[in-house]
């Protein structure tokens, strides 16, 4: 690996093992064996490498969905969304840290514009990955209606049982009690 990947490698332990907002670019340096003044060099600034390594630790995370549906080959948008919430669901013990996290780096943004930014723009992708999965189409596909309406409600769904995992993981429904949700919420046309 390159200097700048275990850079990344790094921060996403500490992201892990510390969390965002407790993570020095000390603790970066312990963890990737990368000399301190590195960080700058390869990423401008401490926040900058945090910042990184949350988003492509969530995009890997978020591959684990990509995968689950893709293998499953031709199916229906109900079928693709049972798919996404089983995946869902069974990654949510094994990312629970990474969750954690996350929650930190939303909280900071506030703070931080750069960091908002990056937000920003992941959950716009994450929006546009969602309802292509849902469609079962590439992300080039899918327009800008179509990235507002099915791929805003597809990222709240994760991120609402994300956020119900977190505090108490014995709440989540079954993923068929979840899809029953979502049907009740519009009547069936015939």
């Amino acid at each position: 690996m390159s200097q700048r990947e275990d850079l990344l490698a790094g921060a996403k332990k500490c992201l892990t093992e510390k969390g965002y907002s407790k993570t020095t670019a000390r603790d970066i340096a312990a963890a990737s064996g990368a000399h301190l003044a590195s960080i700058g060099y390869h990423f401008g600034s401490k926040d900058n490498l945090m910042n990184t390594a949350l988003i492509e630790a969530s995009s890997e995370w978020g591959d684990a969905f990509e995968e689950a549906i893709r293998d499953a080959g031709p199916s229906t948008a109900e079928n693709r969304t049972r798919l996404l919430l089983t995946s869902l669901f069974s990654t949510l013990p094994d990312h629970r840290d990474l969750m954690v996290a996350s929650l930190q780096a939303f909280a900071h943004s506030q703070f931080d514009e750069g960091l908002r930014t990056t937000l920003a723009e992941g959950i716009l992708g994450g929006r546009r990955e969602l309802a292509a999965l849902i469609l079962g189409v590439t992300s080039e596909e899918v327009d800008h209606d179509t990235v507002a309406g099915l791929g805003s409600m597809v990222y709240n769904l994760v991120t609402g049982y994300v956020l119900q995992y977190l505090v108490d993981p014995t709440s989540l429904p079954t993923v068929e009690q979840a899809l029953d949700g979502i049907r009740a919420l519009l009547p069936q046309v015939d």
